[in-house]
Protein backbone atom coordinates (compact mmCIF):
# COMPACT_ATOMS: atom_id res chain seq x y z
CA UNK A 1 0.00 0.00 0.00
CA UNK A 2 1.21 3.67 -0.72
CA UNK A 3 2.52 6.02 1.62
CA UNK A 4 -0.48 7.65 3.84
CA UNK A 5 1.32 10.46 4.95
CA UNK A 6 0.70 13.29 2.22
CA UNK A 7 -3.73 12.74 2.14
CA UNK A 8 -6.04 12.23 4.78
CA UNK A 9 -6.73 8.16 5.84
CA UNK A 10 -10.08 6.55 6.53
CA UNK A 11 -10.65 3.15 7.30
CA UNK A 12 -14.01 1.82 6.68
CA UNK A 13 -15.52 -1.21 8.06
CA UNK A 14 -18.10 -3.02 5.83
CA UNK A 15 -17.24 -1.32 2.67
CA UNK A 16 -18.98 -3.36 0.25
CA UNK A 17 -22.05 -3.04 2.34
CA UNK A 18 -25.12 -0.83 1.37
CA UNK A 19 -23.84 2.38 3.60
CA UNK A 20 -20.08 1.58 3.65
CA UNK A 21 -19.88 1.49 -0.41
CA UNK A 22 -21.97 4.86 -0.68
CA UNK A 23 -20.15 6.58 2.30
CA UNK A 24 -16.48 5.14 1.15
CA UNK A 25 -17.20 6.32 -2.80
CA UNK A 26 -17.69 9.89 -1.47
CA UNK A 27 -14.16 10.00 0.46
CA UNK A 28 -13.14 8.71 -2.66
CA UNK A 29 -14.30 11.16 -4.61
CA UNK A 30 -12.59 13.58 -2.34
CA UNK A 31 -9.62 12.01 -2.61
CA UNK A 32 -9.39 10.41 0.44
CA UNK A 33 -7.71 7.05 0.52
CA UNK A 34 -9.52 4.63 1.72
CA UNK A 35 -9.03 1.46 3.55
CA UNK A 36 -12.09 -1.04 2.69
CA UNK A 37 -12.37 -3.99 5.27
CA UNK A 38 -15.24 -6.43 4.28
CA UNK A 39 -15.78 -10.19 4.50
CA UNK A 40 -18.38 -10.15 2.17
CA UNK A 41 -20.61 -12.87 4.50
CA UNK A 42 -23.52 -14.36 2.76
CA UNK A 43 -26.51 -13.03 4.52
CA UNK A 44 -27.67 -11.66 1.38
CA UNK A 45 -26.86 -12.05 -2.13
CA UNK A 46 -23.05 -11.95 -2.42
CA UNK A 47 -22.68 -10.75 -6.12
CA UNK A 48 -24.54 -7.24 -5.14
CA UNK A 49 -21.80 -6.46 -2.91
CA UNK A 50 -19.18 -7.52 -5.41
CA UNK A 51 -20.79 -5.68 -7.93
CA UNK A 52 -20.58 -1.92 -5.27
CA UNK A 53 -17.14 -3.24 -4.21
CA UNK A 54 -15.66 -3.53 -8.02
CA UNK A 55 -16.65 0.24 -8.37
CA UNK A 56 -14.49 1.48 -5.29
CA UNK A 57 -11.61 -0.42 -6.93
CA UNK A 58 -12.03 1.17 -9.77
CA UNK A 59 -10.51 4.23 -8.00
CA UNK A 60 -6.52 3.59 -7.51
CA UNK A 61 -7.06 4.65 -4.19
CA UNK A 62 -9.71 2.45 -2.88
CA UNK A 63 -7.91 -0.65 -0.88
CA UNK A 64 -9.54 -3.80 -0.25
CA UNK A 65 -9.49 -6.15 2.72
CA UNK A 66 -11.50 -9.02 2.78
CA UNK A 67 -12.08 -10.11 6.68
CA UNK A 68 -14.58 -10.34 9.47
CA UNK A 69 -13.99 -7.60 12.01
CA UNK A 70 -14.33 -9.58 14.90
CA UNK A 71 -10.88 -11.60 13.81
CA UNK A 72 -8.23 -11.68 16.62
CA UNK A 73 -5.68 -9.27 15.61
CA UNK A 74 -7.33 -8.15 11.97
CA UNK A 75 -7.65 -5.02 12.57
CA UNK A 76 -4.76 -4.17 14.97
CA UNK A 77 -2.92 -4.33 11.88
CA UNK A 78 -4.86 -2.20 9.91
CA UNK A 79 -4.33 0.39 12.43
CA UNK A 80 -1.00 -0.50 12.53
CA UNK A 81 -0.06 -0.27 9.27
CA UNK A 82 -2.26 2.68 8.15
CA UNK A 83 -2.48 4.49 10.82
CA UNK A 84 -6.20 6.10 9.60
CA UNK A 85 -6.91 9.44 10.72
CA UNK A 86 -10.80 8.68 10.46
CA UNK A 87 -12.50 5.09 11.33
CA UNK A 88 -16.27 4.67 10.41
CA UNK A 89 -17.41 0.63 11.72
CA UNK A 90 -20.04 0.25 9.75
CA UNK A 91 -19.74 -3.74 9.43
CA UNK A 92 -22.28 -5.48 11.53
CA UNK A 93 -24.63 -8.44 11.57
CA UNK A 94 -28.30 -6.62 10.50
CA UNK A 95 -31.94 -7.56 10.62
CA UNK A 96 -34.17 -8.04 13.68
CA UNK A 97 -35.46 -11.48 12.31
CA UNK A 98 -32.55 -12.93 11.76
CA UNK A 99 -31.25 -12.41 15.11
CA UNK A 100 -33.98 -14.48 16.35
CA UNK A 101 -32.86 -17.35 14.03
CA UNK A 102 -28.99 -16.71 14.22
CA UNK A 103 -28.32 -14.63 17.37
CA UNK A 104 -24.26 -16.09 17.59
CA UNK A 105 -23.45 -13.97 14.46
CA UNK A 106 -24.33 -11.01 16.31
CA UNK A 107 -22.63 -11.76 19.12
CA UNK A 108 -19.85 -12.61 16.74
CA UNK A 109 -19.81 -9.48 14.54
CA UNK A 110 -21.16 -6.83 16.37
CA UNK A 111 -19.95 -7.16 20.04
CA UNK A 112 -16.62 -9.15 19.34
CA UNK A 113 -15.99 -7.50 16.26
CA UNK A 114 -16.41 -4.51 18.15
CA UNK A 115 -14.17 -4.67 20.76
CA UNK A 116 -11.48 -5.45 18.35
CA UNK A 117 -12.27 -2.20 16.98
CA UNK A 118 -11.83 -0.37 20.26
CA UNK A 119 -9.30 -2.46 21.40
CA UNK A 120 -7.06 -0.82 17.83
CA UNK A 121 -8.33 2.29 18.25
CA UNK A 122 -7.17 2.42 21.84
CA UNK A 123 -3.19 1.74 20.67
CA UNK A 124 -3.20 3.77 17.36
CA UNK A 125 -5.80 6.37 18.27
CA UNK A 126 -7.52 8.47 15.14
CA UNK A 127 -8.20 11.45 14.78
CA UNK A 128 -12.02 10.70 15.17
CA UNK A 129 -14.18 7.27 15.57
CA UNK A 130 -17.75 7.03 14.17
CA UNK A 131 -19.54 4.13 14.88
CA UNK A 132 -23.06 2.92 13.31
CA UNK A 133 -26.50 1.74 15.53
CA UNK A 134 -29.83 1.95 14.76
CA UNK A 135 -33.08 3.45 15.77
CA UNK A 136 -34.01 -0.52 17.14
CA UNK A 137 -31.68 0.71 20.31
CA UNK A 138 -35.08 2.89 21.49
CA UNK A 139 -36.84 -0.39 22.09
CA UNK A 140 -40.48 -0.71 23.63
CA UNK A 141 -39.58 3.60 24.32
CA UNK A 142 -42.93 5.20 23.00
CA UNK A 143 -41.99 8.16 23.22
CA UNK A 144 -41.92 10.23 19.76
CA UNK A 145 -39.98 11.46 18.39
CA UNK A 146 -36.56 9.62 19.90
CA UNK A 147 -34.31 12.09 21.16
CA UNK A 148 -30.58 10.69 21.67
CA UNK A 149 -31.22 11.43 25.57
CA UNK A 150 -33.86 9.46 25.82
CA UNK A 151 -34.23 6.03 27.58
CA UNK A 152 -33.34 3.19 25.59
CA UNK A 153 -32.94 0.58 28.03
CA UNK A 154 -35.51 -2.13 26.65
CA UNK A 155 -34.59 -3.25 23.64
CA UNK A 156 -37.22 -5.55 21.64
CA UNK A 157 -34.50 -7.76 19.79
CA UNK A 158 -30.94 -9.48 20.06
CA UNK A 159 -29.65 -7.28 17.01
CA UNK A 160 -30.64 -3.92 18.88
CA UNK A 161 -29.23 -5.37 21.97
CA UNK A 162 -26.19 -6.43 20.92
CA UNK A 163 -25.87 -2.58 18.89
CA UNK A 164 -27.11 -0.91 22.90
CA UNK A 165 -23.96 -2.92 23.99
CA UNK A 166 -21.65 -1.85 21.45
CA UNK A 167 -22.81 1.87 22.36
CA UNK A 168 -21.97 1.10 26.00
CA UNK A 169 -18.49 -0.61 25.13
CA UNK A 170 -17.82 2.64 23.25
CA UNK A 171 -18.70 5.08 25.64
CA UNK A 172 -16.38 3.03 28.22
CA UNK A 173 -13.17 3.54 26.12
CA UNK A 174 -14.13 6.90 24.90
CA UNK A 175 -14.31 7.83 28.81
CA UNK A 176 -11.28 5.39 30.06
CA UNK A 177 -8.56 6.28 26.93
CA UNK A 178 -10.21 9.49 25.58
CA UNK A 179 -11.08 8.15 22.35
CA UNK A 180 -13.09 11.01 20.37
CA UNK A 181 -16.64 8.90 19.29
CA UNK A 182 -19.56 9.76 17.57
CA UNK A 183 -22.42 6.83 17.44
CA UNK A 184 -24.79 7.21 14.42
CA UNK A 185 -28.28 5.73 15.54
CA UNK A 186 -29.78 5.70 11.83
CA UNK A 187 -33.59 5.62 10.85
CA UNK A 188 -34.47 2.82 8.35
CA UNK A 189 -31.72 3.90 5.20
CA UNK A 190 -33.40 3.06 1.94
CA UNK A 191 -31.96 3.96 -2.14
CA UNK A 192 -30.38 2.62 -4.57
CA UNK A 193 -27.63 -0.17 -4.02
CA UNK A 194 -29.47 -1.17 -0.94
CA UNK A 195 -30.05 -4.17 1.02
CA UNK A 196 -32.11 -7.01 -0.17
CA UNK A 197 -33.36 -7.57 3.24
CA UNK A 198 -34.99 -4.48 3.25
CA UNK A 199 -38.57 -4.22 3.55
CA UNK A 200 -38.26 -1.65 0.25
CA UNK A 201 -36.41 -4.09 -1.79
CA UNK A 202 -38.58 -7.08 -1.30
CA UNK A 203 -41.70 -5.26 -1.77
CA UNK A 204 -40.23 -3.97 -5.14
CA UNK A 205 -39.14 -7.48 -5.84
CA UNK A 206 -42.37 -8.66 -4.89
CA UNK A 207 -44.68 -6.64 -7.18
CA UNK A 208 -42.56 -6.93 -10.03
CA UNK A 209 -42.89 -10.55 -10.23
CA UNK A 210 -46.60 -10.69 -9.19
CA UNK A 211 -46.11 -11.97 -6.23
CA UNK A 212 -47.70 -11.04 -2.54
CA UNK A 213 -46.01 -8.36 -0.18
CA UNK A 214 -46.28 -9.32 3.15
CA UNK A 215 -47.75 -6.27 5.24
CA UNK A 216 -47.44 -6.63 9.07
CA UNK A 217 -49.27 -5.00 12.02
CA UNK A 218 -51.99 -4.85 9.49
CA UNK A 219 -50.20 -2.04 8.22
CA UNK A 220 -50.61 0.06 11.13
CA UNK A 221 -46.72 0.65 11.29
CA UNK A 222 -44.98 3.71 10.75
CA UNK A 223 -40.81 4.56 9.59
CA UNK A 224 -38.75 7.17 9.89
CA UNK A 225 -37.54 6.65 5.84
CA UNK A 226 -34.35 8.03 5.15
CA UNK A 227 -33.06 8.38 2.23
CA UNK A 228 -29.49 7.38 1.59
CA UNK A 229 -27.56 10.56 0.08
CA UNK A 230 -29.10 12.31 3.04
CA UNK A 231 -27.37 9.56 5.37
CA UNK A 232 -23.80 9.87 3.59
CA UNK A 233 -23.88 13.46 3.34
CA UNK A 234 -24.99 13.64 7.34
CA UNK A 235 -22.30 11.21 8.12
CA UNK A 236 -19.07 12.95 5.98
CA UNK A 237 -20.40 16.10 8.19
CA UNK A 238 -20.21 14.61 11.31
CA UNK A 239 -16.50 13.61 10.18
CA UNK A 240 -16.04 16.79 11.38
CA UNK A 241 -17.61 17.27 14.60
CA UNK A 242 -15.24 15.98 16.36
CA UNK A 243 -16.33 15.84 20.33
CA UNK A 244 -14.62 17.18 22.53
CA UNK A 245 -14.77 16.70 26.53
CA UNK A 246 -14.60 20.20 27.04
CA UNK A 247 -18.06 20.49 26.03
CA UNK A 248 -18.93 18.71 29.22
CA UNK A 249 -18.71 20.78 31.14
CA UNK A 250 -22.07 22.26 30.51
CA UNK A 251 -24.94 20.64 31.89
CA UNK A 252 -27.20 22.51 29.06
CA UNK A 253 -25.04 21.09 26.54
CA UNK A 254 -25.38 17.49 27.10
CA UNK A 255 -28.92 17.95 28.06
CA UNK A 256 -29.51 19.32 24.17
CA UNK A 257 -27.24 17.10 21.93
CA UNK A 258 -26.31 13.85 24.06
CA UNK A 259 -22.94 14.27 25.26
CA UNK A 260 -21.54 12.37 27.24
CA UNK A 261 -20.61 14.27 30.90
CA UNK A 262 -17.41 12.14 31.17
CA UNK A 263 -15.93 11.27 27.79
CA UNK A 264 -15.64 12.99 24.65
CA UNK A 265 -18.39 11.36 23.04
CA UNK A 266 -21.66 11.43 21.35
CA UNK A 267 -24.90 9.88 19.80
CA UNK A 268 -26.48 11.44 16.73
CA UNK A 269 -29.78 10.31 15.39
CA UNK A 270 -29.66 10.65 11.36
CA UNK A 271 -33.54 10.22 10.26
CA UNK A 272 -35.64 12.19 8.20
CA UNK A 273 -37.65 14.05 11.08
CA UNK A 274 -40.68 12.24 9.03
CA UNK A 275 -42.68 8.98 10.74
CA UNK A 276 -44.54 7.61 7.29
CA UNK A 277 -47.09 5.39 7.14
CA UNK A 278 -46.21 2.02 5.83
CA UNK A 279 -49.61 2.17 3.80
CA UNK A 280 -48.13 5.30 2.34
CA UNK A 281 -44.70 4.04 1.71
CA UNK A 282 -46.44 0.93 -0.44
CA UNK A 283 -48.82 3.92 -2.67
CA UNK A 284 -45.73 5.26 -3.20
CA UNK A 285 -43.78 2.45 -4.74
CA UNK A 286 -46.98 1.79 -6.48
CA UNK A 287 -46.89 4.60 -8.34
CA UNK A 288 -43.36 4.35 -9.33
CA UNK A 289 -43.46 0.76 -10.22
CA UNK A 290 -46.65 1.06 -12.30
CA UNK A 291 -48.90 -1.81 -11.00
CA UNK A 292 -50.88 -2.53 -7.33
CA UNK A 293 -49.42 -4.93 -5.17
CA UNK A 294 -51.08 -8.16 -3.55
CA UNK A 295 -50.99 -7.73 -0.08
CA UNK A 296 -51.18 -10.21 2.81
CA UNK A 297 -52.14 -8.39 6.28
CA UNK A 298 -50.04 -10.15 8.80
CA UNK A 299 -49.58 -9.53 12.87
CA UNK A 300 -46.79 -7.60 13.84
CA UNK A 301 -43.59 -9.83 13.99
CA UNK A 302 -41.67 -10.66 17.04
CA UNK A 303 -38.91 -8.03 17.61
CA UNK A 304 -40.52 -5.50 15.59
CA UNK A 305 -40.88 -1.76 16.40
CA UNK A 306 -44.56 -0.15 15.71
CA UNK A 307 -42.98 3.38 15.39
CA UNK A 308 -39.83 5.03 14.43
CA UNK A 309 -39.26 9.03 13.80
CA UNK A 310 -36.33 11.05 14.72
CA UNK A 311 -35.79 13.79 16.36
CA UNK A 312 -32.45 15.58 14.51
CA UNK A 313 -32.31 18.89 16.03
CA UNK A 314 -28.67 17.49 17.40
CA UNK A 315 -28.10 17.07 13.71
CA UNK A 316 -28.98 20.08 13.16
CA UNK A 317 -27.12 22.05 16.06
CA UNK A 318 -23.70 20.07 15.07
CA UNK A 319 -23.38 20.11 10.82
CA UNK A 320 -26.26 22.92 10.05
CA UNK A 321 -27.90 20.24 7.73
CA UNK A 322 -31.40 18.61 7.85
CA UNK A 323 -32.46 15.40 5.72
CA UNK A 324 -35.39 15.99 3.81
CA UNK A 325 -35.97 14.00 0.57
CA UNK A 326 -39.33 13.53 0.32
CA UNK A 327 -40.31 9.93 0.06
CA UNK A 328 -41.94 9.97 -2.98
CA UNK A 329 -38.60 11.24 -5.07
CA UNK A 330 -36.74 8.16 -2.35
CA UNK A 331 -38.70 5.57 -3.79
CA UNK A 332 -39.07 6.80 -7.23
CA UNK A 333 -34.96 6.59 -7.66
CA UNK A 334 -34.70 3.47 -5.76
CA UNK A 335 -37.14 1.86 -8.26
CA UNK A 336 -35.07 3.35 -11.40
CA UNK A 337 -31.85 1.94 -10.02
CA UNK A 338 -33.73 -1.76 -9.20
CA UNK A 339 -34.87 -1.80 -12.72
CA UNK A 340 -31.43 -1.04 -14.41
CA UNK A 341 -29.49 -3.01 -11.80
CA UNK A 342 -31.77 -6.08 -12.41
CA UNK A 343 -32.36 -5.38 -16.70
CA UNK A 344 -36.24 -4.64 -16.10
Amino acid sequence: MEDTKDRKVALITGSAGFIGFHVSNLLLNEGWKVIGMDCLSDYYDISLKEDREAILLRNSKYFSVHEKVEKLGALRKIFEEEEPDVVIHLAAQAGVRYSIENPRTYLESNIIGTFELLEAAKEFPPQHLLIASTSSTYGANDKVPYREIDKADHQMSFYAATKKSTESMAHSYSHLFGLPVTIFRFFTVYGPWGRPDMALFKFTQAILSGETIDVYNFGDMRRDFTYIDDLVKSVRMLINAVPSSKLNSSKEKVKDDGVSPVAPFRIVNIGNSKSEKLTDVILALEKAIGREANKSFLPIQPGDLKTTWADTSALQQLTGYHPDTNISLGVSNFVEWYRDYYGL
